[in-house]
């Protein structure tokens, strides 16, 4: 293991240094659309940004970890780099940061982002102990931006052409200066797309460079079907040379760049991301067990025979135990007022810490951590209680409770902030 966390020992902002990267995909969610961009879940052949052969929750992340690092001991930085925009569900984000720092203290950590959501977060990231971010700059150029990118969600509110266009870029000069104010090493990757912005890069590297930024990736575009920008040639290498020499002139330029997918693991040269591809997905199916200990289980029910409530709208909870002769309903607890934001989740938490579990029919990722933070498990399913009862107190679930869906995080219209949506 690496006896410290040497900015050095990164292999993508040092080239040639004898160390590895593992992307952790935990990141599913993206908060903008590029024109040159189909993200995939489950893709063996293509080696880029956006494809992944699993997802991972941020405790099957750092479970995976543990596993890939007995393996590969020359891994020195754990990053997110989606297959999504890790910003764009920053809880996600920054509890697997979490994870890995305290079990891991001296990997380096590393975060891919648009930029459109780090400003909020970049104190915590920081705090943290990220010590490696890069952000996407396609242009500096609202004009230009608004021909890259089909919309922008910002929040809760989608923007289109210029105005979409010029958000992302305010958010992107501001992550940049305050990632370099809290002495965070920043790479910026710019997408060469030809006919569109291949002629705009020094711009982009003369701002940059203003901004502070350490090392400048100009990335050939990647033609993927079934895009907007499907149709356009790759950059050939004399292209990007040319561009690189230009762009050289105002800020460092990468040249070794492998466009990683967002599950890449092991060296630069000597990329492993197949071989742990079973283990990705035995860890993505990892649940942690119930707490034996605990005699209860709540439920989330509209009229006590099914489970059939999400976790936000739950007024009450009807609480079950196990007994010699079957099942008993002890109680029923009434579940806190929502509209006190995440509060709400850490009374919840509180109101249900002698249960070892919680079956709802849906619920928010940011209420499942609350939960999973004091040992109690959510189960999202559907049906009977009593069957389900039986299939958690035998320690048969998750994979045999017909009906459930996993929990490995909430729709796009359900942000788990305690307004009620869970």
């Amino acid at each position: 293991m690496l006896p410290s966390r040497d900015r050095t020992r990164h292999p993508c902002f040092n080239a040639g240094v004898p160390y590895g990267r593992m992307h952790l995909p935990v990141a599913l969610q993206c908060n903008i659309k590029c024109n040159y961009c189909n993200r995939k879940s489950d893709c063996v052949n293509e080696s880029r940004p956006g494809v992944t052969s699993a997802v991972l929750t941020p405790d099957q992340a750092l479970h995976y970890t543990e596993r890939v690092l007995e393996r590969e001991p020359r891994i020195s930085v754990a990053g997110i780099a989606g297959p999504g925009d890790p910003m764009a569900k920053p809880e996600v984000t920054l509890e697997t940061m979490r994870l890995i720092r305290r079990r891991f203290p001296e990997l380096l950590l590393c975060l891919s982002s648009n930029g459109l959501g780090l400003p909020p977060h970049m104190d915590e990231i920081a705090r943290i102990g990220v010590s490696h971010v890069t952000v996407t700059l396609n242009a500096v150029d609202p004009e230009i931006g608004e021909k890259i990118y089909a919309w922008v969600r910002d929040g809760k509110v989608v923007y289109r052409s210029r105005p979409g266009a010029e958000i992302l870029l305010a958010r992107q000069l501001e992550a940049i200066r305050g990632l370099r104010e809290r002495g965070i090493t920043v790479k910026v990757n710019t997408i060469v797309i030809p006919g569109v912005n291949d002629a705009h890069v020094t711009e982009v590297a003369k701002t940059i460079a203003d901004l502070g930024a350490n090392l400048h990736n100009c990335m050939p575009m990647y033609p993927v079907a079934d895009t907007p920008f499907g149709h356009l040639h790759e950059p050939d290498a004399e292209t990007l040379r040319a561009l690189r020499q230009e762009a050289g002139r105002y800020v460092p330029q990468m040249t070794h760049c492998k466009r990683c997918r967002a599950d890449a693991v092991g060296l630069l040269e000597e990329d492993q991301s197949d071989s742990f591809r079973e283990c990705r997905s035995l860890c993505s199916k990892l649940e942690p067990a119930p707490a034996r200990n605990r005699p209860y289980v709540a439920v989330a029910t509209l009229e006590g025979m099914l489970i059939n409530q999400h976790l936000g709208e739950a007024r009450r909870f009807q609480i079950w135990e196990k007994t010699e002769t079957g099942f008993r309903l002890v109680e029923e607890r009434p579940a806190p007022q929502p509209g006190s934001g995440e509060q709400r989740w850490r009374e919840m938490a509180l109101t249900l810490k002698d249960c070892r579990a919680v079956l709802v029919s849906a619920l928010g990722e940011t209420p499942r951590r609350f939960l999973l933070k004091e040992g109690i498990i959510p189960f999202e399913m559907s049906g009977l209680i009593e069957r389900a009862l039986s299939a958690v107190y035998d320690d048969r679930a998750p994979e045999q409770l017909k009906g459930r869906r996993k929990s490995v995080g909430h729709g796009g219209g359900c942000k788990g902030d305690g307004g009620g949506c869970g």
